[in-house]
This record gives C-alpha cells, structure tokens and sequence, in this order.
C-alpha cells in the first residue's frame, strides 16, 4: 500500500509538469479570437475532461461547418481516472493558451489532447516528433547489443498493444539487459483506430526511436496517433507491466551445470529438427502455390501471345480483342530505352508510366507495375479485363500488354499533352488554356463517364476519377485512364460497398470514404470536383492551406450564396468567357458535389444541362465540405500521381 501511495503521487506530480511536446501546426490559418471557430474550441476542450471517465480515451466534435471543431484525448493506460482527468484538463487548458493554429496536439507525459478543424478520427497519420529530453540521455556503453534487446522488448510490446484486445492499445514490460541493469518499455495508440494501423503507427515511431535514441539510455517518440517511450528506471504503474525474457538471457546465476547444458542442446536440436521438417512442408507447399500461380500467367501469357489476343475475365472467361497484343519485355525495353529516367512520364501508387517509341515509329506509354505487388497483379488483370470491353474516344486506348516473369505492362496510346492536372493547376500551361478549352475537356469528360455508366456494354464505375487521370491528346480532347480501380456492376446493381476503400482524397464522395459504400454517384461527386477544379484553377486537396475557405468546396458554395461566382473563375478565363455558361457550369458542379447521393444528377443529366442553356437548373444544397486528407503522401508525387489505396475500415471526412 505505501509503495502505490507512492505511485500515485508520483504520476499526480508528473501530470503537474510541463508537457513533453507541443505542436502548433504552422501550415494551418490561426483563428480569431471570439470567432465561432474559437467558442467552440473552448466548448469542446471543456468537454474533454469530463466525458473522458475510466476508459482513458474520448473523441467528439462541436459545432457545424465550417467552424466544426474536432477533438480527441487519451489517457496513459496505467493512470486512474482522477489523474487521468487532471491531465487532460490542464493539457487543454495549456493548448489554448499556446495556440492559435487550427490544427494542434500536446503531449504530456500522461495524457495527450488534440483538436483539429479536420476531421480526423480514425485515420492513422504518422508524424514523428522528439522530446527535448531525449537528448540530455547519456549513452550507454554496449549500443549493438542495447540496441538488439530494446527492439526485441519493443517489438513484443507492439504485438500486445495492437493485437490483444483486452490490452486497450496500451502495453509496458520490462526485458532484462543484463544483471544490473533493466530496459523498461511502453507503447501506446489512440483507441479510434485498427489494431493493423496501430501496429503500423508503432512501427514508424520504432523506426525513429532506433534513429534517434537505441545507443541512449531513454528516448521518446510521439504522433498523434501512437507513442513509444523507454527507459533504465521504472516510469510506469506496475501492475501494467509484463515481462519479456530475451532469447539470448542465461537466466538467474548466468552459470549451467553440464547436465542442464546437454539437456537444452538436445530439446533444441529436437526443436530446430521439428521447425526445420515444418519449414520444408511449408516450402513445398509454397512452391506448389508458386508453380501454380506461375502456370496460371504462363496461360495468360500464351493467351495474351496468340493470334487473337486472348485474355481473361472476372469470371474466368475467355475474350477476344483483336486490337489487345502481347509484347515481349525485350520490345518494351527497347521502346522506353531501357525505361530511362528522361522518358518518364509520372509514378503511381502501382508503378511508373514511361514513354516509348516502337521499330514503326509509334509512340506509346508503358505503365511498369511494382514488381512483387499483389496491388500490381489486380491493377493489371483489372484493366486488361476493362479496357478489352470499352472502346470510346474519350477513353484512354490499351493498345497492349506484356506479362514476363514479374514484369506486368500495359501499353496505352501516347497522350502528348500528359494530365489535365499538368495544365490546370501549373501556372504556365494554365495560360495556355482558354474558355472554350476548358468547356470542350469538361464534355470530353462528361461523355467518357457517359459511356462507362450508361452506353457500353458494361457498368463501369472508375473509383478514382481526377486530374491526374484525364489524359489529353495533341487536341486537347479529354480522355479517361487508369481503369485499375475500377468495378463492373451488374445491369440491374445499383451500389455496392467494399471494406478496401481506394481513391484519392480530394476526390472521393462522403458516402465512399466514410463507408465504402459506391455507385455511378460516386464518380458524379469527382466529376463535379473536377469541375470546380477546372473553373477556379485551384486544386480541391490542400485547399485548406488557403485562406479563402476551408475546402474547395466551402469556397464555391460561399461564393454562390453571395451571387459572387465570377470571383470563384480563374482571373485567366475571366477574359473570353460568358459569365452565364461558367455560373452554369459551377452550378452543375455543386450539384454534383451534394453530400446525399440521391441529389446528385446522372451522368445523362449532365450531359443534358451541359448543353442546353434554356433547361433550368436545380439550386444546390450546401454541398459536402470535405473530403478530407490522405494518410501521408510523399509530396513529389503530387504533381504526377497520387497515392491510390488506403486500407481503412471506416474513414470519416470532414
């Protein structure tokens, strides 16, 4: 009782002191003091402490947009609720007095409190940050070794918090370094998102702890969504702990007697020989799979080599394409010379996209897929299967492919203006683009999701519609690629509702993101953000980093609130084009962004509004502000392609 007496004013004392780390997010506008946006931070960090009870953990939000107002706190999992309390109540407190930046988190050493203007619950985003203690840390003396148990204690410590639901995403233990000395460990995710994710949060933060801190003899990682810390002395309750007995510890003594000695070589080599039986059953089987799966392309790849270019669909059916060839890897070698760095056209979340020139003179684009990808495979089986049925001029042509080994290709037609996205938001090409331009790529878009929606033989909903995706031609047509995201729908199917939720944020409809749920609205909701895209020259992901509004959208809907659409057109267009038929077409594009699906128009009603100036137009509701962020994106891909799959069960935009 006198040592938890103890405990408990020590953690009550530590909850007092000054927090670890406090992040004020400078990419983010500040607000006003007064202004609705700041009453209700104040309404919900108040809220924090009192919800936040026994469970450690508590997320809400206050308000509505564009001042919504996110919050989440978690508690250290060995801390009770009265510390628990204290802390979050301070740690709230002290983020408002610190910061004004929309987007803000603190760390304490028992608690941590962030609020955001985003919504961000449930997404896992990692972002490494460093207490200042880590560098008064002395180092220790054997770092090789010191470094091979922390990782192994950490390691174990991982599993648990992620994996081990009666856990709550919280584990501490302990690992024996040698007779004087003890590593003490602790890992912890918020509760909002998977175990998956949370065991992924835990390995980048593992990743910088061994950069910044394995030679040292304490060291802290934090990231709003997970944190990892360890030490030399205890710094956490107790009855949380377990501990774990590294494979190389000779246990109490460090002595063994001779017989104890042959004892344990002989149960380990009767060990290593069942593992070693084991692993070779498993090889067999793995090369049966493997031989299997290697005959099953060497199928495709004689199907694909025959006359009449023969590939496969969903089902397992054969179709034929007498335009679809198969090339050999030596001719598309040959063609992207050797895929150098100078005929690169772009990077995708699959592989890269080169140019090439055929013997015939022919110019071509070859998307390499990622070697090793199961990603790549799908993409590839997925568009062959698209493309060898759709045939339109606003679609990108698949001129053939090419399957060797682990090399997939797919050969399209060579587009020489690139991406819309190349034009629209560069500040040079963006000059080149007139009025009429643009009109003529929004109805080259229109007619492509005409088609895939209602006239081909298939229903095709594309699932990642966007800039980076319409390709345009010497003429400046508009035509639609990268059919890998793609699903058929039956004739009679309406929706359907996937758990492996792909797209690019910025783009994706609310009723997708947040449940996986998809249907041809889905590609209407991209379209309409492509739309607005285009009319304003601004880019609708990383439009929070304006001051103009929170989001594209909020932006546009704003401006035609207050009749003031011609100041949402690009100061570019403004010159040559009629102001009716660009409020017409931001009109349409906030149709096509409502948050209720049913709302939206068809494809067939856009394309009918598109071209008749004397239909009227439905006035639009506030529209979805929101289609959130992605998880970290390498920000050198922004401009080529973006990051195209996410694994998350439920995500929530704002």
């Amino acid at each position: 009782m006198f040592f938890f007496i103890i405990s408990i004013l020590f953690l009550h004392h530590v909850s007092g002191s000054d927090p670890l780390f406090t992040w004020c997010s400078p990419g983010f506008q500040d607000y006003s003091l007064n202004s609705t946006f700041h009453n209700n931070l104040e309404l919900l960090l108040g809220s924090l402490s009192g919800n936040i009870s026994a469970s450690g953990f508590y997320n809400t939000s206050t308000g509505e947009d564009p001042d919504k107002v996110y919050g989440l706190a978690l508690c250290r999992g060995d801390i009770n609720s009265t510390i628990c309390k204290d802390c979050v109540e301070k740690a709230s407190q002290d983020i408002l007095n610190n910061c004004k930046s929309q987007d803000a988190i603190i760390w304490y050493d028992l608690c941590q409190v962030r609020y955001s203007f985003q919504m961000f619950i449930s997404m896992m985003v990692y972002t490494g940050k460093y207490p200042d203690e880590n560098n008064q840390a002395k180092n220790v003396s054997d770092p090789a070794r010191f470094s091979q148990v922390l990782t192994y204690l950490m390691n174990n410590l991982s599993n648990e918090a992620a994996f081990v639901p009666i856990k709550n995403m919280f584990a501490s233990g302990e690992i024996e370094f040698s007779q004087k000395i003890t590593i003490y460990g602790l890992v912890q995710c918020t509760r909002d998102i998977s175990g998956t994710l949370c065991y992924n949060c835990l390995n980048s933060a593992l990743g910088d702890l061994g950069a910044c801190c394995s030679s040292r003899e304490s060291g802290t990682v934090l990231s709003r969504t997970c944190n990892v810390r360890f030490g030399l002395s205890q710094f956490f309750n107790t009855s949380s702990q377990y501990l774990v007995v590294y494979p190389t510890s000779k246990g109490a003594g460090g002595k063994l007697k001779t017989w104890m000695l042959v004892l344990i070589i002989c149960a380990s080599v009767f060990v290593l020989a069942v593992l070693t039986g084991f692993c070779i059953a498993c090889f067999h089987k793995k090369q049966g799979e493997d031989r299997d799966d290697e005959k099953s392309e060497k199928m495709l790849l004689q199907q694909l080599a025959t006359p009449k270019s023969v590939t496969i669909t969903q089902d397992g059916e054969l179709i034929s394409s007498e335009e679809l060839v198969f090339m050999s890897f030596a001719t598309i070698k040959f063609a992207t010379d050797d895929f150098s760095d100078s005929n690169k056209l772009g990077q995708g979340g699959f592989g890269s996209v080169y140019k090439g020139v055929l013997p015939d003179g022919n110019e071509i684009a070859v998307k390499r897929l990622s070697r090793k990808s199961w990603q790549g495979t799908e993409e590839f089986k997925n568009e062959i299967i698209m493309i060898a049925k759709l045939q339109h001029k606003n679609l990108v042509k698949l001129l053939g492919c090419g399957l060797e080994g682990e090399e997939k290709f797919l050969i399209y037609e060579y587009m020489s203006n690139q991406s819309l996205d190349k034009f629209i938001f560069d500040s040079e090409k963006r000059s080149q683009l007139d009025w009429n331009t643009c009109y003529g790529i929004i109805m080259g878009i229109a007619r492509g999701l005409l088609y895939l929606h209602e006239e081909s033989r298939l229903r095709v909903i594309h699932r990642d519609l966007k800039p980076n995706n319409i390709l345009l031609d010497h003429d400046m047509v508009a035509k639609i690629s990268d059919f890998g995201m793609a699903r058929i729908f039956c004739e009679n199917q309406n929706t359907a509702n996937t758990k492996r939720v792909v797209g690019t944020y910025g783009y994706m409809a609310p009723e997708y993101a947040m449940g996986g749920l998809f249907s041809v609205k889905s590609d209407i909701f991209s379209f309409g953000v492509i739309l607005l895209e285009i009319i304003s020259g601004k880019r609708s992901s990383g439009f929070y980093a304006t001051k103009l509004a929170s989001t594209l959208l909020a932006y546009a809907w704003n401006l035609w609130n207050e009749g003031k659409e011609m100041e949402f057109v690009d100061p570019l267009l403004k010159a040559e084009c009629l102001s009716s038929e660009v409020s017409r077409c931001m009109n349409i594009g906030l149709l096509c962004v409502q948050e209720d699906p049913e709302d939206r128009p068809t494809m067939s009603d856009v394309m009918v509004l598109l071209g008749s100036e004397s239909m009227s137009l439905a006035q639009p509701k506030k529209p979805a502000f929101s289609v959130g962020r992605s998880i970290k994106v390498d920000p050198s891909l922004m401009t080529t392609s973006s990051v195209n799959h996410i694994m998350l069960s439920t995500v929530q935009p704002r």
